[in-house]
């Protein structure tokens, strides 16, 4: 019978400690996890914007904005002498939102006036720059369920009849495939805590729904109207009666 081996010293473990730690330590800071939170509809906020969300004070801000630019999960624009901070990339508005399920974060308070808000936003949101909330799971559910979607070794592959399907809305997959980003990843759904669709065909899919009018931004959050029109069109073409 073999002895088991010498336990892990801590500086090993330290030295081996995985990358996420220093992310979700950068998510972990309540001024940081505020500010993230409110980029969470894919709009670029000012520091002044930012400071008044996260509470604190603008050289604070400015501190927690360094962090989170120089950790890769804020991107700077810059116009004229004005400077606009959001998310770096859908993959960390995925990050955010698997975070907000698994801490049982539902929503950034800010952005909820009583239940009628939370309920919206339950109902039909935008994860970033893809659609999420009952919508965004049930388009996924039913794009799967057609056969438009199969799973794949990292990103779901569609397949010709879902080729086909996309062309009638407006897509040509082939062409949102060639983007330097990730095709049609899962994203876990905070509310739902099942998976909608990332990446640039759920991105491709969110434009193309308000392109048609489908659906409509609302004046603050990320929560959108599902407009009569799209009720119709999630029902005619995902076969999906919407939703409440």
């Amino acid at each position: 019978m073999r002895k088991p081996g010498p336990r892990p010293s801590l500086e090993r473990m330290s030295i081996r400690e995985p990358y996420f730690a220093g992310v979700a330590a950068l998510m972990g800071d309540p001024a940081r996890a505020n500010i993230l939170a409110a980029l969470m509809d894919g709009r670029a906020l000012t520091a002044k914007e930012l400071a008044l969300i996260a509470g604190v004070s603008a050289p604070t801000t400015s501190g927690h904005l360094a962090k989170l630019v120089d950790g890769g999960l804020l991107d700077v624009i810059e116009q004229g002498r004005y400077r606009y901070f959001r998310l770096a990339n859908s993959l960390v508005a995925c990050a955010i939102e698997g975070m907000m399920a698994l801490s049982g974060e539902h929503q950034p308070r800010r952005r909820l006036s009583g239940a009628r808000g939370g309920e919206a936003l339950r109902l039909a949101r935008t994860c970033y720059d893809h659609l999420a909330g009952k919508l965004g799971v049930a388009v996924m559910d039913r794009l799967l369920a057609q056969g438009h979607l199969h799973p794949g070794a990292t990103d779901f592959q569609v397949s010709r009849r879902g080729h086909e399907f996309l062309t009638g809305l407006g897509i040509d997959a082939a062409s949102v495939a060639r983007q330097r980003r990730g095709f049609a990843r899962p994203c876990l759904d905070w509310s739902e805590r099942r998976p909608h669709l990332a990446g640039a065909l759920g991105a491709a899919l969110g434009d193309r729904c308000f392109e048609v009018g489908w659906i409509e931004r609302q004046r603050d959050g990320r929560a959108v109207t599902i407009t009569a029109a799209g009720r119709r069109g999630f029902r005619e073409s995902f076969g999906i009666e919407l939703l409440a």
